[in-house]
């Protein structure tokens, strides 16, 4: 079924308007994958912040002319799903997990900040850890000598009330 020109211009003006502030974007081949699948994927995206979705190959190459993305016009052709996300390993890193998964979702390539990314590469974007894994990282970091200093401070009280109570 072919969508009419408003259809298309509205789905185009959809794609770019997810890509406007997006950092990166993964390609993936989805050829034979069952609905449960699918709906699995779709749910993970979701809770990442993710905007996962099967689109035209052309109405997507329209929507990413003349932004960061737009190398990857030349890999946007058969059956694909497109992830899109503002945070730079949130799209990589479902698409690479559900990989793993189910291994009818093939990688085909990716961008992040106007670099072409090739699978190995959006691999390896995946295992970066998320921003909020680094700062929870962080955050553990800085508490730690705090944390052993109050500990540190409360058995020198014991001791000094110990001391005291002999």
């Amino acid at each position: 079924m072919s969508l009419n020109i408003e259809t298309k211009q509205a789905a185009v003006a959809e794609i770019a308007a997810a890509i406007a502030n997006a950092q990166t974007m993964v390609i993936a081949e989805y050829r034979g994958i069952s609905v449960a699948s699918m709906t699995e994927l779709r749910a993970n995206a979701r809770k990442a912040g993710v905007y996962l979705h099967v689109l035209k190959n052309t109405l997507a190459r329209r929507a990413v002319e003349g932004t960061s993305f737009a190398g990857l016009a030349d890999q946007m052709v058969g059956p694909l799903v497109y992830a899109v996300s503002e945070d730079p390993v949130a799209a990589a890193k479902v698409l690479h997990q559900f990989s793993k998964k189910d291994e009818k979702i093939v990688l085909k390539a990716g961008s992040y900040n106007g670099e072409l990314l090739d699978v190995a590469q959006v691999g390896e974007l995946a295992s970066i850890p998320s921003r909020d894994e680094l700062l929870a990282k962080l955050l553990g970091i800085m508490q730690a000598p705090v944390s052993g200093f109050a500990r540190a401070l409360a058995a020198l009280a014991e001791k000094k009330a110990g001391e005291e109570a002999a």
